[in-house]
């Protein structure tokens, strides 16, 4: 157990963060897997700027790789595209 305060805090902080990014990282999952879901091609095509967004923002705050998000992003456009 910590006994600095710095430490104390420095512990708060890291959970408070924890949270915030789980939710972030977590909802960008649910969006996908809503998009991927999704049949109608005009349906889809309206919610992939969001979704595209949300993976954009995980990249800048390097919670996924960058890499990762521009696979994501093909593929999800891919898909869209693909729909009829």
């Amino acid at each position: 157990m910590a006994h600095h305060k710095s430490s104390k805090k420095r512990i708060r902080q890291d959970e408070k963060k924890r949270e915030h990014n789980r939710y972030y990282k977590k909802s960008a999952r649910t969006a996908i897997k809503k998009l991927r879901e999704m049949e109608s091609k005009k349906d889809a095509e309206g919610f992939l700027p969001k979704v595209i967004s949300k993976i954009d923002r995980l990249a800048k705050q390097n919670q996924i790789h960058a890499n990762k998000a521009a696979n994501l992003k093909s593929k999800l456009t891919r898909f869209v595209s693909s729909l009829s």
